[in-house]
């Protein structure tokens, strides 16, 4: 049987998880709505994508556009949303890991 110790470590354990719930919901957002821009062919192509990983923008100098090598354009555009996505990534790695580490011994609950 608990004694009456264990209520106010569990009041504070679910305070805390409410906390970090609060700054997840906060870093999500704040994760949505920002954009990191990526680009390939030392600038030729660029890729702009939010952090939940929508393509707002594509920009392609003119300089890129060779109708006799179309497969050199492709793969600029496509390196282009790689360097875009890594970006969005490491965004989300400084964003959310601090609480996504603090959700798994934080709380000192298994499986969280």
């Amino acid at each position: 049987m608990p004694g009456p110790g264990r209520q106010p470590d569990m009041q504070q354990l679910m305070k805390q998880a409410q906390k970090m719930q609060q700054q997840l919901a906060a870093a999500q957002e704040e994760l949505a709505s920002a954009e990191v821009t990526g680009t390939a062919g030392g600038g030729l192509v660029s890729a702009t994508m939010t952090g939940s990983g929508e393509i707002t923008a594509l920009t392609i100098a003119p300089a890129a556009v060779d109708p006799d090598d179309v497969e050199t354009l492709q793969d600029l555009v496509i390196a282009a949303i790689r360097d875009a996505q890594r970006g969005v990534n490491d965004l989300a790695s400084r964003t959310m890991g601090p609480l996504a580490g603090g959700l798994g011994g934080g709380l000192g609950l298994p499986g969280l």
